[in-house]
């Protein structure tokens, strides 16, 4: 079920800067091109790339634009040079058009900081999302519902005037078909010491939104990487050209899982649409409270974002040189207590440079250093809390509003 104002508020996002016109498809297109082109030349140069099981991107490639439904991929997020150099390592001959360019999601308070990095960005098709407060409910998810959403299955693309004229709708932006979102689910890149190196965070909200609220259900592949976080670690124990010098010749391993299968995204899918027939008012025309923050709505999206995270784990899993995952890191709950307590909780599980998910460390929340840790003992893990994907975000929109603030 999607409603006609999260569509028409992915409008408004998506039309803050002129997509349409011939001048900034074409600045939008060099700029996609240039920057894939530089990082294809490094890649080339420095690294080298093993593909496994590309066939898979080029079929659910395929499949979107023959069944005019969005593309979604889902990837570990692993270094910042995860993005561009993912695409780097694909065939040039798939960027043939901007219509064939990913869309993703970038940090406001970084790829957004300053007027020339946003038009930088918005050129490269890189939607401004905010962290620390924002939540699910912001306009990159309603942009990216409304980008994987088909033109033809917009409710108001054409709607008749009082005197029975019919007034042309014009999409955001010019498309052969529904777009290619690319989501880095964790929203924090994620470095770990051994035994736990390449694991993964938990999967925020955000993305379970793009699949239950698109006007299709989108087609949902999942994507594993190794190697970036080689290239560009968090450690920043070494200068630039040092660590540059010491990553030449890491290898670059990117896997291609199968999509979700359809009828499980469709399950999740009617079970939204029951819960809009229940919860939705006559004549609403946007999300609820209930909808937002009501428990049947947040066990949902838990539950879709569980599995998702389990859809890329499984490719993981197949790697033949990384250790089995350790079970605390699919649970929500096992991740707020550790940065809560900056890893006195769990102190075995040290990362690599800083976990950026803590508050403090962003300088852009204007959080004082003295602000005071809470310390607690590490807590015994148990195997229902490690089995629980209980969701972190708020169970009401009280409490929306006081972890938003």
């Amino acid at each position: 079920m999607s409603y006609e104002d999260v569509l028409h508020r992915g409008d408004d996002f998506l039309n803050q800067y002129p997509r349409r016109s011939k001048a900034w498809r074409f600045f939008s297109y060099s700029t996609s091109v240039f920057v894939i082109g530089v990082s294809k030349l490094i890649i080339k140069t420095f690294y080298s790339v093993k593909l496994n099981n590309y066939e898979n991107l080029t079929l659910a490639r395929q499949r979107s634009q023959r069944e005019n439904r969005g593309l979604m991929t889902v990837m570990n997020h692993m270094s910042t040079v995860d993005d561009p150099f993912i695409w780097a390592t694909l065939p040039m001959s798939i960027y043939t058009s901007l219509s064939n360019m990913r869309w993703c999601l970038g940090a406001h308070n970084i790829c957004f900081a300053g007027r020339i990095k946003s038009m930088f960005f918005s050129a490269g098709q890189v939607l401004s999302t905010e962290r620390f407060g924002a939540g699910p409910f912001q306009g990159a998810i309603d942009a990216s519902i409304r980008l994987l959403s088909a033109d033809d299955t917009i409710p108001y693309a054409q709607t008749s005037n009082s005197n029975g004229t019919v007034r042309k709708y014009l999409p955001p932006i010019i498309r052969e078909k529904p777009s290619w979102v690319h989501v880095y689910p964790e929203g924090f890149v994620l470095q770990l010491h051994p035994p736990f190196q390449n694991s993964m965070r938990y999967f925020k909200w955000g993305i379970t939104r793009m699949i239950l609220e698109a006007t299709r259900p989108p087609i949902v592949l999942p994507i594993f990487t190794t190697g970036f976080e080689n290239i560009l670690p968090e450690d920043d124990s070494k200068s630039g050209f040092k660590q540059f010098v010491h990553s030449i010749g890491t290898k670059i391993n990117v896997s291609f899982g199968k999509p979700l299968d359809d009828t499980l995204v469709n399950n999740y899918r009617e079970e939204w649409n029951n819960l809009v027939d229940k919860y939705r008012k006559p004549g609403e025309t946007d999300l609820n409270d209930e909808l937002k923050f009501g428990s049947e709505a947040q066990d949902l999206r838990s539950r879709l974002a569980s599995e998702l995270r389990s859809a890329v784990s499984n490719i993981r899993s197949e790697q033949p040189d990384l250790p089995k995952e350790d079970p605390r890191f699919k649970n929500p709950s096992w991740w707020k207590r550790y940065t809560q307590t900056e890893g006195q909780s769990d102190p075995d599980v040290r990362f690599i440079g800083q976990n950026w998910a803590i508050r403090r460390l962003q300088k852009f929340l204007n959080i004082g250093p003295t602000e005071k840790v809470e310390k607690t003992s590490a807590i015994p893990n148990n195997e229902k809390e490690q089995e629980n994907n209980t969701t972190l975000e708020p169970k009401s929109k009280s409490d929306f509003n006081k972890k938003n603030n």
